[in-house]
């Protein structure tokens, strides 16, 4: 439950026995999508770790906010955090796609000393307008459509620069991470369409400079998966994000955009290394 009463979930993995008291791996999605962006890696991750997979509000089985204005980082940040004391939950390393990593940005700058890793997919402390503006055209918008082809076909035709080699098996999974059934037998995208609501507030004067708060991972293992074809973390602004911090790794993830959905052998790869720089304990 979050402080102004939003009923949240989160899935948890249990922790494999000989994993210890390793900190856990808090996975959290991105702006649009819920806990089944990550229904191949976090079985994955808990063969050797606690994993707890996060829906923001607005997203999945969380309720939706009676505020939409409640649909912002620095909530998500209180929300998340509210999870973490409930289960009694310390140290722990965070991976998050897009906002996800957004969030996990903030929380190393506003809970030092808890974090000890992070993997950042296709997101930074500087993102491209171009980008952020091809979300903001589709985020809250569209109806609902017949059948679940349907459905995967209208996906496809959205974002067909994103993942130009799907087939229709490809885009038929991704439709069923990020697109629910209603009562009626009609499909519709998982989430709040008001969670586009402060996108559409002007933007502010002075941009929030979010430099000072990745700086706040410091010396723990920090990977920055890049789609190859993304529109919102450019590649010198990667390449920046590794020259900071002395344990930051890129890697860019080919024949996708933003964002790489971690399925793909080379995200996999990656992240197996990552944790591998893990602490134990």
């Amino acid at each position: 439950m979050s402080a102004d009463g939003i009923r949240l979930h989160a899935r948890v993995y249990a922790r494999p026995g000989e994993a210890g008291d390793a900190p856990p791996i808090l996975c959290m999605p991105g702006l649009a999508r819920n806990a089944r962006d990550f229904e191949a890696l976090a079985p994955h991750l808990a063969k050797t770790r606690r994993t707890i997979v996060v829906e923001f509000r607005g997203r999945g089985e969380s309720a939706y906010a009676k505020d939409p204005m409640t649909y912002v980082p620095p909530i998500y940040v209180e929300d998340v955090s509210l999870l973490l004391d409930e289960l009694q939950i310390g140290r722990f390393a965070t991976i998050g796609t897009s906002l996800g990593g957004l969030v996990s940005i903030l929380m190393a700058a506003s809970m030092p000393g808890r974090l000890v890793g992070a993997v950042l997919n296709d997101v930074g402390p500087e993102l491209e307008a171009k980008g952020l503006e091809r979300i903001r055209d589709y985020i809250g918008a569209g109806g609902s459509q017949p059948t679940w082809v349907h459905a995967a076909r209208a996906l496809a035709q959205l974002n067909s620069t994103v993942y130009p080699d799907y087939g229709l098996h490809d885009w038929l999974r991704l439709t069923k991470r990020t697109h629910r059934l209603t009562p009626e037998g009609r499909i519709v995208t998982d989430y709040d369409k008001q969670i586009a609501a402060p996108l559409r507030l002007p933007a502010p004067e002075q941009p929030v400079d979010l430099w000072p708060a990745y700086r706040a991972f410091g010396d723990i293992p920090v990977l920055v998966l890049r789609g190859a074809l993304s529109d919102i973390l450019a590649r010198r602004a990667a390449a920046k994000m590794a020259r900071m911090l002395p344990r930051a790794r890129v890697v860019e993830v080919p024949g996708v955009g933003h964002a790489p959905t971690m399925d793909e052998p080379a995200a996999v790869a990656a992240v197996d290394a990552w944790l591998a720089d893990l602490p134990a304990s």
